[in-house]
């Protein structure tokens, strides 16, 4: 991750020299030997944060605040000033500084205040690009897309525990992207610059899952070579994804549970437990009340996972959000496999509208870079999805050719609706004709007009 800059803004040298010794072993600091010099690398450069001198010949601090206010409305400025000064301090915050410090000052009072502004910034960036994603018809936020009504929901719970620590459990199908709204919530949270550590339970051998979430010391068992690090110990400080929660053996509930309201872990084969500061977020598509009943899954550790429950709709349940999906699954195929799809047909899109996706948004992601990668034409159509894709008209679904005459469109129609009848008859002709409400003998006539097989 690159250092934030950090813009100095001193006429004095040895000051200069100070702050950038100080801030360098944190942040990327730049420094300006005047208010105008320091106005202009605003203009040209991108900052994180400005130190901002108020006492300089020429151009002051207070001049200099107004010119950076002017170029860059949001950016934040901390003043500093000698202690006698305190009523220019004051000044500065009226008019626009974020707070300031006094000469002479400590390096950890220095390096906190830097620290809290920036970490105010973050939290205000963040909060206004969530507010304008929610207001937005067609949007994306921390890789969750959509404008349904569902998740939307989703992504109003994510802002409102920004500010909490509490365990979260996502429930949804498979291939829903529960593993994206917890990245999500990790990103929202003020967590977000430590470790996110994913964890598939349902992947990992019962005999092996202890060792993988509390790590264990050489010699602990058969093959134990050396002392290993833990998820938990490597999360320390930011967040532990555990997917599929509901497959964890029954063995490691219990202690995942003691781990919860511990906070304490011990690695096997280890006698000292230590304390970790880790945020749990758990995901599962199982049914936890049957789980429960039939005593596969701890009830107390439900309870303790699903402090905030966040469900996550199907995607049949959103068809609205399927266009952003097929425009940005698109998209970044086009760019990773280094293609020119222009996009779907009309037909296609309808298809694709209509398909029930049992996979999810997984499964309309493989769709789309399977079209990307194999077809051949720059606007893919229906007949390309229904013959590289599982995805088939179903028998509600009809897409005419809008360029031709009206009894071409009637014949066609026709055509299908045939078809489509016989099909369900297991090609039962007499069965069809009743349906139709003709004879058989004009059925078998305009089958053969239609070329219907």
């Amino acid at each position: 991750m690159s250092k934030r800059k950090v813009l100095i803004i001193d006429d004095e040298p040895d000051m200069q020299e100070t702050l950038l010794s100080i801030l360098k072993k944190k942040y990327s600091p730049v420094s300006a030997g005047s208010g105008k010099e320091g106005v202009e690398k605003v203009k040209n450069e991108d900052f994180a944060l400005v130190l901002l001198d108020l006492r300089m010949p020429k151009m002051d601090g207070i001049e200099t605040l107004k010119k950076i206010r002017e170029n860059d409305p949001a950016l934040p400025v901390v003043v500093v000033t000698a202690s006698k000064d305190i009523k220019s301090a004051v000044d500065s915050i009226k008019g626009g500084a974020q707070d300031y410090i006094t000469k002479p000052f400590e390096v950890e009072e220095l390096l906190l205040v830097v620290e809290q502004n920036l970490e105010k910034q973050k939290l205000v960036k963040e909060n206004t690009s969530l507010k304008q994603a929610l207001n937005d018809e067609n949007y994306m936020f921390c890789d969750l897309i959509g404008r349904s009504p569902q998740i939307k929901k989703v992504m109003e719970m994510i802002d409102s525990i920004k500010g909490a620590d509490s365990t979260v459990l996502i429930h949804g199908e498979s291939g829903t992207g529960k593993e994206i709204v917890a990245k999500a919530i990790h990103k929202t949270s003020r967590r977000s610059d430590q470790p996110f550590i994913a964890v598939n339970c349902a992947a990992i051998p019962e005999n092996l899952i202890e060792s993988e979430l509390f790590g264990h010391e050489r010699g602990a068992f058969t093959g134990a070579l050396e002392r290993r690090t833990g998820k938990f110990e490597m999360a320390d400080g930011g967040t532990l994804f555990l997917d599929e929660i509901g497959c964890m053996p029954a063995s490691m509930q219990s202690k995942l549970l003691r781990v919860l309201e511990d906070k304490m872990i011990e690695r096997v084969g280890g006698g000292r437990p230590f304390g970790v500061d880790v945020r749990i977020i758990s995901a599962t598509n199982i049914d936890f009340q049957t789980a429960i009943a039939n005593r596969s899954f701890r009830e107390d550790l439900f309870y303790r996972l699903n402090v905030i429950p966040i469900n996550l709709p199907a995607l049949k349940d959103r068809k609205e959000d399927i266009p952003l999906f097929i425009e940005y699954f698109t998209d970044k195929f086009n760019k990773i496999l280094n293609r020119g799809i222009k996009g779907f047909s009309d037909d296609a899109l309808e298809l694709l509208h209509s398909y029930s996706y049992p996979g999810n948004v997984r499964e309309l992601q493989n769709i789309i870079e399977r079209m990307v990668a194999i077809s051949r034409e720059d606007t893919i159509s229906a007949e390309d999805l229904a013959c590289l894709t599982d995805i088939k008209p179903s028998s509600s679904y009809y897409a005419p050719d809008l360029s031709q005459p009206l009894h071409s469109a009637c014949q066609d129609f026709e055509k299908y609706y045939v078809s489509k009848v016989l099909e369900n008859c297991g090609g039962n002709q007499s069965e069809a004709a009743r349906i139709l409400g003709v004879a058989r003998s004009t059925l078998h006539s305009r089958m053969s007009a239609l070329g219907i097989k």
